[in-house]
């Protein structure tokens, strides 16, 4: 279920990120620990077999990843990427992108999370993160 706190709080992210809205992601769903992002693969993401690359999907599944940790840190803190898995299940064709972030854990200094990129009903990816988390430089919110 939707918590519209977090939910608007990351489409505002989302929003005033050019790598991220240029990307055309969109929160479909958010609550503490936990994401859900839409997205859509046209021909601009296909590798040279015809399929979506799977760097795509990689970044895809961090995003998530990154995203459901960012709901479970608290104010004044961040997090960055220190280690990300990714088994690659199917190959994903052009069309909609379903991706499920949801946090294992997040303590003090690291968070653990795993994503689920999914087309339709078929998994294509699964990844697991790990996230450095830290305090904020003085003068960035």
């Amino acid at each position: 279920m939707a918590d519209e706190r977090i939910l608007e709080d990351l489409r505002a992210r989302i929003a005033a990120s050019p790598f991220h809205s240029g990307f055309g992601l969109s929160v479909e769903d958010a609550s503490e620990g936990s994401v859900r992002l839409g997205w859509r693969a046209g021909p601009e993401h296909l590798n040279l077999q015809g399929l979506v690359h799977g760097g795509v999907l990689a970044t895809l599944a961090d995003v998530a990843m990154g995203l459901a940790v960012r709901t479970a840190v608290q104010p004044g803190r961040r997090h960055v990427t220190i280690e990300l898995t990714i088994h690659y299940v199917r190959p994903a064709s052009q069309g909609d992108i379903e991706v499920l972030g949801h946090v294992i854990r997040v303590g003090s200094q690291i968070g653990f999370a795993e994503a689920d990129v999914l087309q339709g009903d078929r998994l294509l990816a699964r990844g697991s993160g790990t996230y450095s988390v830290t305090t904020l430089p003085s003068g960035n919110g």
